[in-house]
């Protein structure tokens, strides 16, 4: 038995059939996700250029970031709108369909082109991500023989500010390369998820740093505290940096939808010859 197709009135079978042209949507994702990468690649290199480490040169690390969630928008927004303009100019005519529909159609297109190219992107950024922590937990085993030998970790420029002591000082402990990384592990799993030291655990601090550096308990106690709160600091920073950069994808993507299937409109329209009519 054979399904019947319902035609709607003014609206010939072979449009019907037609309401979505793949190949159009197809393209204007790629390119989108084309001119994405070519842009991200020309932001980069912009931004090493305005970043100088030199105290007083180049722009200040708020600017850099306001700098950078602009430039996410801008990118999505230029991708995006070629892209939907791309999937509305490519696609198929529609004889004999209504212009409210023709222009819903339009909509759609870039809205699905602009969605597919988000779906691509998400994945070519996923894969070398995906890389990195394979190798990461392929090198776990070894991580625990390697670390006193070649110290990596997040926290040794924690742990340096901390034993950093008197160079006239010569009590550094019958072997300091298992204090340090004993101190390390102390560290690590401390303010693992946001936890704070333990007041055992700060005690024991201090005095390891005391008998490193030769300072006394007091001093000693003074810069275990001052590198707990810069910790703190320095991790309060990095969760406003990671809302604020979630925040502007957030709106580079919500701008990128709308631009593309604004784009895809008027590139159907101009398709079609009723652009100026729908102006």
């Amino acid at each position: 038995m054979i399904d019947a197709v319902v035609v709607a009135p003014g609206e010939s079978r072979a449009s019907a059939l037609s309401g979505v042209s793949w190949p159009s949507i197809l393209a204007g994702a790629v390119v989108a996700c084309a001119l994405t990468l070519v842009l991200l690649a020309f932001g980069t290199g912009l931004g090493l250029t305005v970043v100088s480490p030199w105290t007083g040169s180049g722009i200040s690390a708020t600017t850099f970031k306001i700098t950078t969630g602009l430039y996410l928008v801008v990118i999505a927004m230029i991708s995006s709108s070629l892209g939907g303009y791309i999937a509305g100019r490519l696609r198929s005519g529609w004889d004999g369909v209504e212009r409210d529909e023709v222009y819903f159609r339009d909509t759609a297109h870039g809205f699905v082109a602009w969605a597919l190219a988000s779906v691509l992107g998400a994945a070519l950024l996923a894969t070398p991500a995906t890389s990195l922590v394979g190798s990461a937990v392929t090198g776990a085993s070894q991580g625990a023989a390697a670390h006193a030998a070649q110290p990596a970790g997040p926290m040794d420029a924690y742990v340096d500010s901390l034993l950093r002591g008197d160079p006239a000082a010569q009590n550094l402990g019958a072997n300091p390369a298992d204090t340090r990384s004993e101190v390390t592990r102390l560290f690590a799993r401390s303010f693992r998820n946001g936890g704070d030291l333990k007041a055992p655990d700060r005690e024991y601090a201090a005095k390891v740093v005391a008998a490193r550096t030769g300072m006394s308990q007091a001093d000693a106690e003074k810069r275990v505290n001052d590198v707990v709160t810069q910790i703190k600091a320095d991790a309060d920073a990095a969760r406003k940096a990671t809302a604020a950069l979630a925040f502007w994808i957030t709106a580079s993507l919500l701008l990128g939808a709308f631009s593309a299937s604004l784009a895809a409109t008027e590139g159907g329209g101009l398709r079609d010859g009723t652009w100026k009519l729908r102006r």
